[in-house]
């Protein structure tokens, strides 16, 4: 179970401009398919506890995605669980990690949260009636053409920040490193690769539910191992580097998409270790071209999974 939203949240949530913090409060927690407020919270917390310029570019782009729905008249239940600002948020942090906290910056990163609420509404307009959801890709399509084009002006590029994953390396992992991997499997889905960050937003994953935890928990150990069985480098596992898709599709197919079963579970985690070595696969193909993965894989392992579903008729979506 969830842990339960207070009734003087529901009544603020019906107040403006109170409902509008309250919603984008939520989708920060969107970014790992989470509604529950104290989850969007506390990783709200973990982002501001990774550096105050990621924590103020994920609140911007969180806050500009969740305006832009209201102006443009999105529908306001679809707006208050949070569902047009997580895109945003993680623009918003694509863009600080990637180019740095400039002027130019700060004006990428409102224009990529508008951005995200138009292809938004593109993409969930052109997979509806495949039955899929547009899941992280307005985000992975505006953040990866900004920063693949920022290098070709000079009043926005500034330098590139390291990537931190790495094709070489000792493949024997030590208990500091598995540890480590565990927690910043979950921290790197925000672009992040400290540990403490990761715990923070796991206890905010564990408000919206124990289901929710144990399957964050799986992805996780999923990505560590078939990361570690493939003979990825130490270091990369470490970071978190190929295990944060793994956690997404877990969160996204065992605890959302799909209805409690053991052979649903069983699919949940093929598709999280499957998506582990497309991590390895696409980060090379956008390797040779300045470009980054971001959460493709799990977008793509999640849309080619689910898109399955109706085929495979051992496995049964959720209610």
């Amino acid at each position: 179970m969830s842990i339960a939203e207070p009734d003087f949240l529901r009544r603020i949530e019906r107040k403006q401009p109170h409902g509008f913090l309250v919603a984008s409060v939520r989708g920060v927690g969107q970014v790992d398919l989470q509604p529950c407020i104290w989850t969007g919270v506390l990783i709200l917390a973990g982002l501001w506890a990774a550096g105050w310029r990621i924590g103020l570019f994920a609140t911007i782009g969180t806050l500009m995605s969740t305006a832009t729905a209201h102006l443009a008249g999105v529908d306001r239940s679809n707006i208050a669980l949070g569902l047009q600002g997580y895109c945003g948020c993680l623009t918003g942090v694509a863009l600080v990690t990637s180019l740095g906290a400039h002027t130019s910056t700060y004006a990428l990163a409102v224009v990529g949260a508008i951005m995200c609420t138009v292809l938004m509404g593109a993409l969930t307009v052109l997979f509806k009636p495949y039955g899929l959801t547009a899941l992280t890709a307005p985000f992975c399509l505006v953040s990866g053409i900004m920063v693949v084009g920022a290098s070709s002006f000079s009043r926005v590029w500034h330098g590139a920040a390291p990537s931190g994953f790495s094709t070489t390396g000792s493949t024997s992992l030590s208990w500091s490193e598995l540890w480590h991997a565990f927690f910043t499997n979950v921290s790197q889905v925000f672009l992040v690769d400290k540990w403490y960050v990761g715990l923070i937003m796991l206890v905010g994953l564990a408000c919206a539910g124990v289901r929710v935890l144990l399957w964050t928990v799986a992805g996780s150990v999923v990505g560590i191992l078939a990361a570690w069985a493939l003979g990825a480098p130490a270091s990369s596992i470490a970071n978190g580097i190929y295990g944060y898709n793994a956690v997404l599709v877990a969160i996204a197919m065992g605890a959302v998409l799909l209805a409690a079963t053991v052979w649903n579970g069983g699919y949940t985690l093929v598709a999280a270790a499957v998506t582990t070595s497309l991590t390895a696969a696409l980060t090379a193909i956008f390797k040779t071209f300045g470009g980054h993965t971001f959460t493709w894989p799990f977008i793509l392992t999640t849309w080619a999974f689910m898109a399955a579903v109706p085929v495979l008729t051992r496995f049964r979506p959720a209610d």
